[in-house]
């Protein structure tokens, strides 16, 4: 008869919960995302760090504090486990299999037995070690030390120092509330001792309040007014704008990075609908919403028509009850900022673009680059040389718009709002009865202005814009001022990006050696390695340009040589011919005998083919086929016929397996070997019109 075990099996280890507040005075709102990112981070790296496990981790941010709360902590650290190698497994065993001496005091010397030791790899031969295990220690001793390593890991785009203290932050420090569970765990930074206090809204509920349980920390800080949790926050702003824009039959035209700054910019969001004169309807739509958006965190709202409406929403800091007073106050700040935009706009109209010109001789481009007028006339330059190249018959509306194109960047307008460059030059110009070209080219010199930003529509747009990148490009590099590292103070990686997508989106038939070398001629500066480091450059951008678009690794490296040579457009043309071209039966074959004729070609310098020299009938044969393919191929190639080339040159398998085959390419005598190389070099510098295949692989 047997009795089951009625032992009592041990009880599992409580989980607990973590909750780490940093309260300081306002953060600006620009730092609180990228800061939310580096604290869970973090917060997830020093945990690891220390083995501590955990189950989940939420991190929360509002102006006055940023908030890990992580749930799912056993009571102890995780047991560490290290090994320690110690001598040979030769040295440590004789060939009996009985431990040394040298065994022995290993063992002794690391606490375990003799009959512990393992045998592991290392370095290519067998060594005993041992295995150590230390158990861990409670988690509430250790965090202490964590939480002030945390704290002290996060880092800010500026940061201060303020009082006696050392202790830098991105704005001072009040306050450290630290639970575990419902107990305080005590620990100072900089005389800044942990507590359970916090605080609530800094003007509806200014004063310190205990919380003694982790659960209740959203709730009471809710009914504090503050709203912990961006994305609740986020909602309800949201929810708020729709509601209320609705109300007048209107909504608000969609902006995620002003509506992610306001979501940072409080703590308990309330959205109050507020009004403007409908006069100030007339000013351009972009200046209004510049001036709603930029200076005032303000949404604007629009009807169905996509028209602007007179009406405008404030995300306000405070209660519903203090929504008239907040209207009156935002109603008459945007009234007063309206009349200096329709100042600025009146007094810019006065004076056409044109009679700008000259003034472009007082504004300094850059000390070793000149005034903007001397910008000016380097844009012109390229642009009407691209126009002639490119676009014939639209040389006089390029050079219209090249001359005018920076004349914008001095009116009072776009002094006040620089980010409106280029769009206030469309409408002055449009004023100015210039023409729609005209005006449209200026505005759309600056596209893309950021990454997925539209490219310019019209050729008149793209001849402006590469010729106001490349000489920003070329200019900068003339003068030695590169991007290095993470440092691109004149954002000219995104700018070559800009001129590589118009390229291949417009088909241009140029290539960037071209481009650069017309525009080096112009530059201000230059030096004999200026061609070179640009085309380098560009080249650095192609490649995950290329990569971003999901085509293949090889692939890519087997065309990417070509960045400066040809035109972009035929790259991309390439590569899809390539790729079109693995799938046919005869591309493994193919390849494979043109690796072989690279692996046998030296690198040194080959004579034309001899005919006299070629002796067995396989050579005589293979020549014979390459003279009969190589018009025929080159035609195709000039045709952009990519993949009938790829299929003709394959052609050639049979007959350079044939000369393998029956050939020795490694003759005694000298002048035969070298013409025989000749031989095959023809071929690769055929076929390498189209494609580096060393650089491809065999299967797919």
């Amino acid at each position: 008869m047997s009795r089951k075990n009625s032992a009592t099996p041990p009880a599992p280890d409580r989980l607990s919960s973590l909750l780490l507040e940093m309260g300081a005075e306002e953060i600006p709102a620009r730092f609180l995302p990228p800061a939310l990112t580096m604290l869970r981070d973090n917060t997830e790296s020093i945990l690891n760090e220390y083995l501590i496990a955990f189950s989940d981790l939420r991190t929360y941010a509002t102006p006055r504090r940023l908030t890990a709360l992580v749930k799912g902590i056993p009571s102890m650290q995780k047991e560490r486990v290290k090994e320690v190698f110690g001598p040979s497994k030769k040295a440590a065993f004789d060939e009996s299999g009985n431990p040394t001496r040298a065994a022995a005091g290993f063992a002794q010397s690391q606490g375990v037995e003799v009959a512990d030791l393992v045998i592991r790899n290392k370095d290519k031969g067998e060594y005993v070690a041992a295995v150590i295990r230390q158990e861990g220690i409670a988690v509430k001793d250790l965090l202490p030390e964590v939480l002030r390593k945390l704290v002290l890991s996060l880092s800010f785009p500026k940061s201060m120092r303020w009082g006696s203290g050392s202790l830098r932050f991105v704005r001072p420090l009040h306050w450290l509330l630290v639970l575990l569970d419902g107990e305080t765990i005590p620990f100072d930074i900089d005389g800044i001792r942990s507590g359970n206090i916090t605080k609530g809204h800094r003007f509806l509920s200014p004063g310190s309040f205990a919380i003694k349980e982790i659960p209740s920390y959203v709730h009471l800080l809710e009914n504090n007014y503050v709203v912990v949790d961006q994305d609740e926050r986020r909602r309800r702003i949201e929810t708020g704008i729709a509601a209320l824009a609705s109300s007048v039959e209107g909504k608000a035209p969609k902006d995620e990075e002003l509506l992610e700054t306001v979501t940072y910019l409080v703590e308990y969001p309330a959205p109050v609908l507020c009004e403007f004169p409908v006069d100030y309807l007339s000013l351009p739509r972009e200046l209004l919403i510049t001036v709603m958006k930029g200076h005032q965190k303000y949404f604007a709202v629009e009807g169905e028509d996509g028209k602007l409406k007179n009406y405008f929403i404030v995300i306000s800091n405070t209660k519903d009850e203090n929504a008239e007073t907040i209207k009156a106050g935002a109603e008459r700040v945007i009234k007063a900022r309206f009349e200096d935009a329709r100042f600025y706009y009146e007094e810019d109209i006065r004076k056409p673009l044109k009679e700008r010109m000259e003034d472009l001789r007082r504004v300094t481009f850059h000390d070793r680059l000149g005034t903007l007028h001397d910008k000016t006339e380097r844009i012109v330059a390229l642009a009407s040389y691209l126009a002639h190249r490119l676009c014939p018959d639209k040389v006089k509306v390029i050079e219209r718009a090249a001359w005018l194109s920076k004349t914008d960047l001095i009116t009072g307008a776009v002094g006040e709002f620089p980010e409106l460059q280029g769009l206030m030059g469309r409408y002055y110009a449009l004023n100015d009865g210039e023409g729609r070209e005209v005006a449209e080219a200026i505005l759309q010199q600056y596209l893309p202005a950021h990454s997925g930003d539209r490219l310019p529509e019209t050729d008149e747009g793209a001849i402006l814009s590469l010729s106001d990148k490349m000489d920003n490009i070329v200019s900068f590099f003339a003068i030695g001022l590169t991007p290095t590292g993470s440092e691109d103070p004149f954002a000219l990686r995104r700018q070559a990006l800009a001129v590589i997508a118009i390229l291949m989106e417009k088909d241009y038939n140029i290539t960037l050696e071209e481009m650069i070398r017309r525009a080096e001629e112009k530059a201000c500066e230059s030096r004999p390695a200026l061609l070179s480091e640009v085309l380098a450059f560009f080249s650095q951008r192609m490649e995950p340009l290329l990569s971003s678009q999901n085509h293949d690794p090889d692939i890519i490296q087997s065309v990417i040589h070509f960045t400066s040579s040809i035109p972009l457009r035929e790259i991309r043309e390439r590569i899809y011919a390539i790729k079109r071209f693995t799938s046919d039966t005869e591309y493994a074959a193919f390849l494979l005998a043109m690796k072989r004729i690279n692996n046998i070609l030296p690198d040194t310098e080959l004579p034309a083919v001899s005919r006299d020299l070629l002796h067995e009938d396989q050579e005589k044969i293979l020549y014979s086929e390459i003279l009969n393919i190589r018009p025929v191929l080159q035609k195709l190639l000039g045709e952009g016929k990519y993949y009938e080339a790829l299929r003709l040159s394959s052609t050639l398998t049979r007959f350079i397996n044939s000369f393998f085959d029956g050939v020795l390419v490694m003759d005694k005598r000298d002048e035969v070997k070298m013409n025989r190389f000749a031989l095959l070099r023809e071929i690769w510098s055929l076929t390498s019109h189209i494609a580096d295949f060393s650089k491809l692989k065999e299967s797919r």
